[in-house]
């Protein structure tokens, strides 16, 4: 397969390129575009609006590599956890989370995708930190990942897919242009045609590909994985403070919102005794004021081996008590999927075999 190029990891430029080489009309690069993004096709043999002689020079000259859905769990309250099988055998996972109206009816339907196969930041929080980083996914092993979940969404609630959220596995600006460009095609018309304004972006705070997003004026919601209102604090729990420290973030975003005139959503989970102070409230206040943000504080889903708690519910009363009394905007996200592992990386760390590459052992 080395000698055959990957369709899948090709962004609608390149893919159009290709089809260019081999002669093909521009249409017949939408409707290969719109096979792989759009209906999921896991081979050439599926693409049954081209001809049979085409398929075979494809098959001949190209190859699919999207993730195959390998195991599903479903929680009790609702949210569908998938664990995906890539062509060498890794393992990623997306999470589909659905919102609910009064009456039961689906409102929004949430998909939360993994951008790596583990992750090198090693937070101490995170299961996937505690696998390391294996490799970065591919455009299409990202989109292939939101197109499964979107038909079990369509199967379970009738509806597509309302959102994605970039907080699966790995650190998405660590695995920029395949992030960005699978977003640009989740939103293109023969993709999944969402707006820009229904995906967000997250990142522990890579500063310099901040600029950069911004540079680009790309289109996505942003959103900062922060956890902790102090340098102290931070450093403890995210390795990446030590050397982007918080106020290398504020420098980032503050050109990120005088490029965008956007803000960003802050998300912060709350710890038993580490975080969740009115004292750390105070703080998370000041940063809150940076620029334009609204704040997900977010209850902890316990993970095996990590000290780590999720905060009890005085102490969250009390810390949301404070910021409101501050006036700064934070909505409470509850843990959904408890009884699945839906932490991040939870499923895949037990059946992926050895380490990956961590901050620690690559310096």
């Amino acid at each position: 397969m080395s000698h055959r190029i990957n369709l899948s990891a090709l962004n609608r430029q390149q893919l159009s390129d290709f089809c260019n080489e081999l002669g093909l009309k521009r249409y017949r690069s939408d409707q290969i575009f719109q096979w792989i993004h759009f209906k999921n096709a896991g081979s050439f043999d599926e693409m049954t609006n081209l001809s049979k002689s085409l398929r075979e020079q494809l098959s001949e000259k190209a190859a699919l590599q999207g993730p195959v859905r390998a195991s599903t769990s479903r929680s009790k309250d609702g949210t569908t956890k998938c664990l995906f099988r890539l062509h060498d055998d890794k393992l990623v996972e997306a999470v589909l989370i659905p919102e609910f109206f009064d009456d039961g009816v689906a409102d929004r339907l949430t998909v939360c995708v993994s951008s790596q196969v583990g992750c090198v930041f090693g937070c101490s929080f995170c299961a996937t930190g505690k696998m390391g980083l294996f490799r970065n996914l591919s455009i299409g092993e990202i989109t292939g990942q939101v197109l499964s979940m979107n038909a079990i969404a369509e199967e379970s609630y009738g509806k597509r897919i309302t959102n994605i959220v970039y907080m699966g596995m790995g650190e998405p600006f660590h695995n920029y242009e395949p992030v960005v460009e699978s977003a640009a095609i989740l939103c293109d018309p023969l993709g999944l045609n969402l707006s820009p304004k229904r995906i967000t972006i997250s990142t522990v705070g890579l500063t310099k590909q901040i600029r950069r997003y911004a540079d680009e004026q790309q289109p996505f919601n942003l959103a900062i994985s922060l956890h902790a209102a102090d340098d102290t604090k931070r450093n403890k729990i995210m390795p990446i403070n030590e050397s982007m420290d918080l106020a290398a973030l504020r420098s980032a975003l503050s050109h990120y919102h005088r490029t965008m005139d956007q803000g960003v959503t802050y998300e912060y989970l709350l710890f038993d005794q580490f975080n969740d102070s009115p004292e750390d409230a105070r703080k998370l206040a000041r940063i809150a004021r940076w620029l334009p943000a609204k704040i997900n504080i977010i209850m902890y889903n316990n993970v095996d081996g990590v000290t780590l708690q999720r905060a009890k519910e005085e102490r969250l009363n009390r810390f949301m008590a404070e910021l409101s009394r501050l006036q700064v905007r934070a909505t409470v996200r509850r843990s959904r999927g408890d009884d699945i592992d839906a932490g991040c990386g939870q499923l895949a760390i037990k059946d992926q075999d050895g380490t990956g590459k961590t901050m620690a052992s690559s310096r």
